[in-house]
C-alpha cells in the first residue's frame, strides 16, 4: 500500500466521527495497538526533541525500508506518533524524503491540538524525515 493509500484510509477512518471527543478516543485506542518498544531503545538516541511528553522513535533499515517503532508516556501523543508509524514504515527512504502527508490537516488533527501538541507532531514528522535522509545518504554511500 502506498503512503498515499495509507493516508485515505485513515481519512477514511476519522471521517465516521463528528466531534473530536470520539476522534481523541479513536486515536487513543490507535496509539494501545502501538507495538511496544523495548525498555532498552527508550533512551536518549531515540528520544525526540520538541515534544512536551517523551516520544521515542527507533528506525531500523532493512532491504533498503525504513521501518519505525515508536512510543510515548503521554496516550494522545502514543496515537498520534502510532498514526506516524502506520503511514510512513516500511517504506523507501525517498518514498519517506517525498511523503506530502495531507492527512494531517485533512483529519483535522493540527487544529484540534494544543499548540505544544502541534510542535510535537511537527517535530516528529521531522524526525522520521531526518531519518529518511539518513539512511538513504548511507544506502548511497
Amino acid at each position: 500500500m502506498t503512503i498515499e493509500e495509507k493516508q485515505e484510509k485513515i481519512v477514511e477512518e476519522f471521517s465516521v466521527f463528528d466531534d473530536w471527543m470520539d476522534r481523541y478516543n479513536f486515536l487513543i485506542d490507535l496509539g494501545k495497538d502501538l507495538d511496544v518498544l523495548s525498555e532498552k531503545d527508550k533512551n536518549r538516541d531515540y528520544l525526540i526533541e520538541g515534544c512536551q511528553s517523551k516520544v521515542w522513535l527507533k528506525p531500523d533499515l532493512r532491504e533498503g525500508r525504513v521501518y519505525f517503532s515508536a512510543d510515548s508516556d503521554a496516550i494522545i501523543t502514543r496515537g498520534i506518533v502510532a498514526l506516524l508509524v502506520r503511514v510512513l514504515s516500511g517504506h523507501t527512504p525517498a518514498e519517506i524524503m517525498d511523503a506530502d502527508l495531507s492527512f494531517i490537516d485533512r483529519i483535522g488533527l493540527r487544529q484540534n491540538l494544543s499548540p505544544t501538541r502541534s510542535n510535537g507532531l511537527l517535530a516528529m514528522v521531522k524526525q522520521m524525515k531526518l531519518y529518511a535522509i539518513a539512511y538513504s545518504s548511507k544506502m548511497k554511500g
